[in-house]
């Protein structure tokens, strides 16, 4: 259940972060920046943080789903398991963003996909890091008949 709060808490918020940063820069509006210009970037940030978690609390949920399963494989180590969610948000977030708008290749797609990344990834370290669970028990074999 802790996984679930981490990924909930932690996702949507870095998830919305990296999407701003990352519209902001393809919309060219890092070209003449102030402290004035990044304290709006930060307001609107905070004002749009609550469309972060409305719409960023299913993926979210999918990424600890699978970062569950695939804490139960005992062959996975942790650090693989991290970046194998990651990779997975990192293609789901890059076909889901990247194909819209009228600009349409790499960066774009690498931008975007760290916008899946970036909160995956750290939301399973931080589950790594913090919460104490037992490893998943061998699986008995079934005496033969």
């Amino acid at each position: 259940m802790k996984r679930y709060l981490i990924f909930v808490a932690v996702g949507p918020a870095l998830g919305g972060f990296a999407l701003l940063l990352v519209t902001t820069y393809l919309s060219g509006y890092w070209t003449n920046t102030d402290a004035g210009e990044v304290a709006k970037l930060f307001k609107v940030f905070v004002t749009s943080l609550q469309y972060s978690y409305l719409f960023g609390f299913l993926p979210a949920l999918m990424m600890c789903a699978i970062d569950d399963i695939l804490f139960h494989v005992r062959r996975i180590p942790p650090g693989l398991r991290m970046l194998i969610v990651g990779g997975i948000a990192f293609v789901l977030a890059g076909f889901n963003y990247a194909s819209h708008g009228s600009e349409y290749g790499a960066l774009q797609w690498i931008l975007y996909g760290l916008v899946g990344f970036i909160p995956a990834t750290v939301s399973s370290w931080l589950v790594h890091r913090f919460v104490e669970e037992p490893l998943p028990a061998a699986v008995a074999e079934p005496p033969a008949a």
